[in-house]
């Protein structure tokens, strides 16, 4: 029997430190720039707005990154949900906070079920993915599904609110270390 137990535990042991590897690796993948990796071809340029398709306003931009990722447009104030495969899951408009992420690749550091807002508002499903200035900057949406000036007021917020359904979209996709690409 306690040969059988340390072999369990050795197997659980390499499965524990096998995983522990792969989020390294993927954490390092996803390093934005300035943090000690070069900058990734697939950022977006900061000095262009990435190519739109006329036709059609709200597909994805060209030049937005690869794989799995979450694309925000500040001067769209869109949100695009990207699967692996490159194919758009969902795609909406959110209304920003008073500070605007700088552009550039992140990822998801944090995430809480539902918090009271720097704007005094309730908010759920927060995906938060940088900061700038001191203040943080993530996805929310309002529980009263207003989404709520968050544009006003003496404290400066980060809050990009969204409609509650894109919200719950926003949670189910974003967890943490998925990449989050800021473009114009």
């Amino acid at each position: 029997m306690a040969g059988t137990s340390s072999g369990i535990v050795a197997g659980l042991t390499a499965t524990v430190l096998g995983t522990v590897a792969l989020l390294a690796w993927q954490a390092q993948a996803t390093v934005p720039p300035g943090m000690g990796r070069a900058k990734a071809s697939a950022s977006p340029s900061p000095a262009a707005k990435a190519p739109r398709d006329s036709r059609h306003p709200t597909a994805l931009p060209r030049n937005s990154g690869k794989g799995e990722r979450v694309v925000y447009s500040v001067d769209d104030d869109r949100v695009w949900l990207v699967d692996d495969r490159g194919q758009v899951r969902r795609t909406f408009k959110v209304r920003p906070g008073q500070v605007d992420p700088r552009l550039g690749a992140y990822w998801v550091t944090s995430r809480s079920k539902q918090v009271t807002g720097t704007d005094g508002v309730l908010v759920e499903h927060v995906v938060r993915f940088a900061t700038r200035n001191g203040v943080t900057i993530g996805f929310s949406a309002a529980t009263e599904d207003e989404p709520g000036d968050t544009g006003s007021g003496s404290v400066k917020t980060g809050g990009i609110r969204e409609t509650r359904a894109d919200g719950n979209a926003m949670w189910q996709f974003a967890t943490i270390g998925v990449p989050v690409m800021v473009i114009r």
